[in-house]
């Protein structure tokens, strides 16, 4: 089937339908052929290949950004991250701390429309579990926090988990740090989302509909793997890292079965769309100290996390949704994460924002056959980047 014909399954929302539930997850530094369906030969994700064969699976889905910081941005506000003020990774930075680069004055601003403000704004519960990375000075009031941009609950690290994936000590919930936990870090986000989904009830318990931004760790470093799925890759794998890395995207795998399960045992999951994706394109090896088990793959494409080619911004992405979704498609239409937000809006009934520039372009008009448009094309600005400008 063409492009545009699986566009409109994919978008095909009756008049009478409830407002659906929105979860976006997202992955950290996830390659584009890190998944079975995307075609690795020995990662197992079964649950994420389910998802791609009952819904739709996009073969040029991209990222805003081909760095972590940029590209959640992108994401949070329909508009390239540069628009915002964002333009490269944000390190850590305490209320004192100046940096001779000013990047500790670096954050996603409070006057910045997002997404999850104007969900919130429509109705909808919002909530986000993992990692925020949109701010230097995390849990501080000098710098605008999850819930200055719409976020009713959060659960969130500032960038990675520490000291790894495994036992986390950095969460802060609510502004209030929850010291150390035991598990592993996508885990623990799915715990907390789905502790959060649970306390809005069941569909016949008048709840409004929720939009919640999942976003794991994984398959960042610093990697760290439950064993038992390590060991499954031990013939396999070249050697123990590798091994650790595929286990690693694994356990994501299992984290969105939890979810989906849970969705379903709460009679939601039919009216939820959930989306897939990740920030950018998978890290280089040993590109620096700490990244000896970064053995994601970019599949065919050119360039890694960093680069401005394919590699670097061309992301997986799924998108399910029961009730509304004819399965088996798959999507060439080139679009990005940009244009999440002016779709996630008009299927929400939301209003996108009037006084904001906007380089995503909703998709939901395609179930009229109309072709998609944009005002302009698609376009990366990463100014330290590692490949030349080409």
């Amino acid at each position: 089937m063409r492009a545009l014909v699986l566009l409109v399954l994919l978008f095909t929302l009756g008049p009478a339908a409830a407002r659906p539930n929105i979860v976006v997850v997202l992955c950290d530094d996830l390659g584009y052929g890190d998944l079975a369906c995307y075609g690795h030969p020995h990662i197992k994700t079964p649950r994420l290949d389910r998802m791609a064969r009952e819904g739709v699976r996009y073969t040029s889905f991209y990222s805003a950004a081909p760095v972590c910081s940029p590209s959640r941005v992108g994401l949070l506000t329909g508009r390239s991250p540069n628009r915002a003020g964002v333009y490269d990774w944000i390190p850590p930075a305490g209320p004192k701390t100046r940096r001779p680069d000013a990047r500790d004055q670096v954050h996603l601003r409070k006057e910045e429309v997002t997404l999850p403000a104007l969900l919130k704004k429509a109705g909808y519960a919002t909530c986000l579990s993992g990692k925020w990375h949109c701010n230097a000075q995390f849990n501080s009031e000098a710098q605008a926090q999850p819930d200055d941009a719409g976020f009713d609950h959060w659960f969130a690290t500032q960038n990675n988990a520490s000291p790894s994936h495994e036992n986390p000590g950095n969460y802060v919930r609510n502004g209030e740090s929850v010291g150390p936990l035991e598990g592993f870090s996508c885990q623990l986000a799915t715990d907390e989302a789905l502790a959060w989904m649970k306390d809005k009830g069941t569909p016949d318990t008048d709840q409004p509909p929720f939009f919640v931004l999942l976003a794991f760790h994984e398959p960042h470093e610093p990697v760290a793997s439950p064993p038992e799925m390590v060991k499954g890759y031990a013939e396999v794998a070249r050697n123990e890292e590798e091994a650790q890395y595929f286990a690693n995207v694994e356990n994501v795998d299992r984290a969105v079965g939890r979810l989906l399960d849970h969705l379903e045992e709460l009679g939601r999951l039919d009216n939820t769309l959930v989306f897939f994706t990740s920030d950018n394109g998978p890290e280089t090896l040993n590109r620096y100290r700490g990244a000896q088990r970064s053995y994601g793959r970019p599949g065919p494409l050119r360039g890694m996390k960093l680069w401005t080619t394919d590699g670097g911004v061309r992301v997986a992405g799924i998108a399910y949704w029961p009730d509304h979704i004819e399965g088996g498609g798959q999507i060439d239409e080139p679009v990005w994460s940009p244009d999440l937000l002016p779709t996630f809006c008009e299927l929400a009934g939301a209003q996108p924002p009037q006084a904001r520039v906007l380089d995503g372009v909703s998709l939901v008009p395609l179930i009229d056959g109309q072709q998609l448009r944009r005002q302009r094309p698609l376009f990366w600005c990463y100014y330290n980047a590692l490949n030349e400008q080409r």
